[in-house]
């Protein structure tokens, strides 16, 4: 595999993170039985709006992550536009989770932090 990454962005509330900081900010958790993807986004734009829109929503604080993975592996995944033109994320399924995780390049870091007004 290359050197070459590619960055990735996942808007997340305060209970995943919390699982992401015990790995060392290294892997993200499991999927859960009705979680059958792991979708990050490829912007940060877009990964803000779910982190306000709907983070906070449900939790009353949202962040958004910034990470990089082996390029080689993202390059068999398709970009997926769900909306908006920035509205674009990868389709990770759950099995496939922890080889994403294996090739994550560095550390997951906290690039933003939203709470309620």
């Amino acid at each position: 595999m290359s050197t070459k990454t590619t960055t990735l962005y996942r808007p997340t509330g305060p209970k995943e993170l919390k699982l992401v900081e015990e790995s060392g900010f290294k892997r993200w958790p499991p999927r859960l039985p009705m979680q059958p993807i792991f979708y990050p986004v490829t912007n940060e734009r877009y990964a803000k709006e779910i982190a306000t829109q709907w983070n906070i929503k449900d939790s009353g604080v949202g962040y958004v992550t910034r990470f990089e993975v082996n390029s080689d592996l993202m390059a068999k995944y398709k970009i997926e536009q769900v909306g908006a033109s920035h509205h674009t994320e990868w389709w990770v399924p759950a099995e496939e989770l922890e080889q994403l995780n294996d090739n994550i390049v560095g550390l997951i870091e906290v690039i933003g932090e939203y709470r309620k007004p």
